[in-house]
């Protein structure tokens, strides 16, 4: 039998790459889809997923490949860091687009050939800002709020057709080179993709009698 496939959007350096791997280490077949392509992946597509004209396309050619995906990923983001005085309407629809449309059509491009199949696993990637928006987060926090609602509708409308919908709040630093030029913290109280990634895959892993539909994680010593 073929492996299942797993896609992984938003699978830039960091978790997104620490997924592909991982995945493709545990029997999936991983394909990444990203804004850009680094150097030398051959597998992930350069798909912007606001835009359904290209967002489409790529779905239906993998499934078409390789069927059904049983494994979806969505971790796409966009941090915008200001005043709220210095956002503009432009920097709110940026975030929303990275993170919310996104979603959506990456959602609308793959579920219902998850169901036909039957079933899988959605997972959607949010942060601190999902559940409160801190001061210079506006824009931000308003696009991880609204992801987090869409993810809890599409668990509620989708769980009873056999899909796991699952939201994890990522509560602390991601450990990748732009976080630690951004933020001048100790690596050691950062959370490591590659174990993020491992509590992905038993998400993904769940039986159907006990779906975690959202958890937070945060490395030790995070205040909370």
């Amino acid at each position: 039998m073929a492996s299942p496939l797993a896609i992984i959007a938003g699978s830039g350096p960091g978790l997104g790459q620490s997924l592909v791997s991982l995945l493709g280490q545990n029997g999936y077949t991983a394909v990444g889809v990203n804004r850009s392509v680094p150097q030398g992946a051959s597998d992930i597509f350069a798909v912007d997923l606001a835009d359904p004209a290209q967002t489409f396309p790529v779905l239906r050619d993998l499934i078409h490949a390789h069927g059904a995906p049983k494994l979806v990923i969505h971790n796409t983001a966009r941090l915008h860091i200001a005043p709220f005085a210095d956002s503009s309407p432009a920097d709110f629809e940026a975030a929303w687009r990275v993170m919310v449309l996104s979603a959506v059509n990456l959602a609308q491009g793959v579920l219902p050939a998850m169901v036909q199949s039957g079933g899988g696993t959605f997972i959607v990637s949010g942060a601190t800002a999902s559940l409160r928006g801190g001061k210079n987060f506006a824009a931000f926090a308003s696009a991880k709020a609204g992801l987090r609602a869409v993810s809890q509708s599409l668990a509620r409308e989708y769980g009873p057709r056999g899909i796991h919908v699952a939201h994890v709040i990522l509560d602390g630093i991601v450990d990748t080179q732009a976080s630690r030029d951004l933020h001048k913290m100790d690596p050691e109280r950062m959370m490591k993709p590659e174990d993020i990634a491992q509590t992905y895959l038993a998400l993904a892993r769940q039986p159907k009698s006990t779906w975690t539909h959202e958890m937070d994680l945060r490395p030790m010593g995070e205040a909370f």
